[in-house]
């Protein structure tokens, strides 16, 4: 489907420039509202004269205030009551819309960006993303003209005042009853995000003395050298506080990364194998989801194992899609993006933390031991420039030399073409077992890619 505004992951954007503007964001609530009534008129479950209901959440980045002013009003003028939780983790968002039967969940975030830019997600009554037609529905009514509902009839505003109690209770309860983490002293890096006030407060309850850094939010420094993007200020945490492991969340919560008492840091592949192996114990895993960016190692860890494997499209979105069509509980990305759709309708980064620290419960040892079982194959990516509309997939050159660099790596090593979502570049990615072989072989492939543009 071809989309305007609307990418894999909502609408996103650099504040004031289009389509993060007020103006934007006030047709795109207004037009969301609308949807919504008729979707609920048409389900049958508008009774009664009452108003749907929508949950808006955000981030601490300081446009967040203008955009939710913006998307209330456009609410409010579609005739839909909006409830107000202030910052919380994106996921936080999925859980409330659905335990309080709304009728859908708002996020004003950018995740992982810089402050600069900002964002709006959606999720549906159940918890999950809003599927295609619906968000397709919403992108068609943007441009049209906002048309007030009659003043008696327009759409009210309330805040929930206990929200960050609720979804810390929830984030405690997919942990196993009979474990805590006493003993266990843990640093946690909230990116200067939505998870500040949330985050410390699940692990210290649990038991754990927490040390939490990246938990001063001033509007502007949301993923600004903390987080998960930026794992050297937890492995310097973890180290100068003699911690047993760290927890670096990104800006929304949604992603996580964890280090060992070294600082050594383990991407999403290696904590989701550490689930999954543990998960196994309890009973068979049907199946995991993982990406085309999933580390080979990590697909040959699971063949081991038994258990299968399948790559979705780089977007977490994509991986809960599949996790759907195959009936399966487990997946997720390298960068931290973890399901376990037994705990919850999307990606968590406290609850997927929790999983982690449950395996290494249930095993004893510590994070490293845990962690260090999954050994990733090096991966070299180089971004090489594209002039727009470049064939690249149909262009000879490159595929002759794609053809001989995976003739060298032969089953030890895999080769990935991808074009950015986002920028003019190809996305040449190589990864196997020998590091030496994998930097060569990304570099003449990156240059047959060069040459081929240039000419």
């Amino acid at each position: 489907m071809t989309r305007k505004y609307f990418g894999t992951d909502g609408v996103r954007g650099r504040v004031g420039q289009s389509p993060i503007t007020p103006d934007f964001v006030m047709h795109l609530g207004y037009s969301a509202g609308r949807v919504l009534v008729a979707d609920e008129s048409q389900r049958g479950q508008h009774h009664g004269g009452e108003r749907p209901v929508v949950l808006i959440g955000k981030d601490t980045r300081i446009s967040g205030y203008m955009l939710e002013a913006a998307l209330e009003a456009g609410f409010s003028a579609a005739g839909v009551d909006v409830c107000l939780v202030g910052p919380m983790p994106t996921a936080a968002i999925a859980y409330l819309t659905r335990a309080l039967r709304l009728q859908a969940g708002i996020v004003i975030s950018a995740s992982h960006n810089p402050f600069y830019d900002n964002g709006i997600k959606f999720f549906s009554a159940h918890g999950t993303k809003l599927d295609d037609a619906l968000e397709a529905e919403i992108e068609a009514g943007i441009e049209a003209p906002i048309v007030c509902v009659q003043s008696a009839d327009l759409g009210r505003a309330r805040r929930i005042d206990d929200a960050d109690g609720r979804y810390i209770e929830f984030c405690k309860s997919t942990f196993p009853n009979d474990l805590d983490l006493r003993g266990l002293k843990i640093v946690v890096d909230c990116a200067n995000g939505a998870a500040y006030h949330i985050a410390p407060h699940v692990f210290h309850e649990l038991g754990a003395e927490v040390v939490a850094i990246g938990a001063e939010p001033n509007g502007l420094n949301i993923n600004k050298d903390v987080g998960a993007t930026a794992p050297d200020a937890l492995s310097k945490a973890v180290l100068a506080h003699r911690a047993d492991l760290g927890i670096a969340l990104d800006g929304d919560a949604d992603r996580v990364i964890m280090v060992d008492a070294e600082g050594i840091v383990y991407d999403g592949d290696q904590l989701l194998l550490a689930v999954v192996r543990s998960r196994l114990q309890q009973g068979p895993v049907a199946g995991v989801v993982g990406t085309l960016m999933t580390n080979l190692a990590f697909e040959r860890a699971l063949d081991e194992l038994g258990i299968p494997f399948a790559r979705a499209a780089v977007g977490d979105r994509y991986v809960v899609e599949m996790l759907h069509e195959k009936k399966w509980l487990f997946g997720g990305e390298n960068s931290g993006h973890l399901l376990c759709l037994d705990k919850h309708t999307t990606g968590d980064g406290i609850i997927s933390a929790l999983q982690v620290l449950s395996a290494l419960r249930r095993e004893g040892g510590d994070l490293g031991s845990l962690l260090s079982r999954l050994t990733l194959y090096p991966q070299q990516l180089i971004n090489v420039p594209l002039s727009k509309g470049f064939p690249w997939k149909d262009h000879p050159q490159i595929a002759a030399v794609q053809r001989e660099v995976e003739g060298v790596l032969g089953d030890e090593g895999r080769v990935l073409l991808r074009a950015s979502g986002t920028e003019p570049l190809l996305r040449v990615m190589v990864e196997g077992r020998d590091p030496d072989k994998v930097l060569a072989a990304a570099e003449k492939l990156a240059g047959a890619v060069r040459e081929a543009v240039s000419a």
